[in-house]
């Protein structure tokens, strides 16, 4: 798949600008399709070079003239055949830190407790961040009402998936601290750890 599809389906969601893009990419789609605010930038020309979106410019007081974008026709048949076709591959994960903790032992324990609290606090953010953006999207129904009555659920479908991942990737992490822990405890009679 390409940045193509993602920057479609964002804006499933209406008329927005890169900087606002960027903003529903960093939410909602970054989790499991990320993208720098450049790249967004150069997919946007291509796709309103394509004919798939449409760019209008509005002038603001004291700022610069703000591009908006929003789907044409074409972009909404597009994504639509994207959508319907079968996925192609199975979920690759690609984590410069799980090979990190491949190769941990024989690392100092501090540096490694270091970098799984680090992705574990990030986990955390990123997860409270999501779960604001629940709140928002609920807007006081229960999730039973949103997804019976809200005209597009996809966007709060997909955002469950990545309060799922967020919400293991922390407790994993809690397990390896754990098992951190356990292996440098010192041992007492008969190899059992001590306190």
């Amino acid at each position: 798949m390409s940045l193509k599809y993602a920057v479609l389906a964002a804006l499933l969601e209406g008329e927005a600008s890169g900087y606002e893009l960027s903003k529903i990419f960093d939410v909602s789609l970054a989790n499991f399709w990320p993208a720098t605010p450049q790249q967004l930038y150069r997919e946007l020309e291509r796709l309103a070079g394509d004919g798939l979106i449409a760019a209008r410019t509005v002038p603001q007081e004291r700022r610069p003239t703000k591009r908006l974008f929003s789907l044409t026709e074409a972009g909404r048949e597009q994504l639509g055949v994207f959508a319907a076709e079968p996925t192609r591959r199975p979920t690759a994960v690609r984590d410069e830190f799980l090979i990190k903790m491949q190769a941990m032992d024989g690392v100092d324990p501090a540096a490694v407790r270091a970098l799984v609290e680090e992705r574990r606090a990030w986990a955390l953010g990123k997860l409270a961040r999501y779960e604001r953006v629940r709140e928002r999207l609920l807007d006081g129904r229960t999730e039973e009402e949103h997804l019976r009555e809200a005209d597009r659920v996809g966007p709060y479908l997909t955002l469950a998936a990545g309060i799922t991942f967020e919400r293991e990737n922390a407790r994993w992490c809690e397990r390896v601290l754990t098992v951190l822990d356990g292996r440098r405890a010192p041992a007492g009679p008969a190899g059992q750890p001590l306190g």
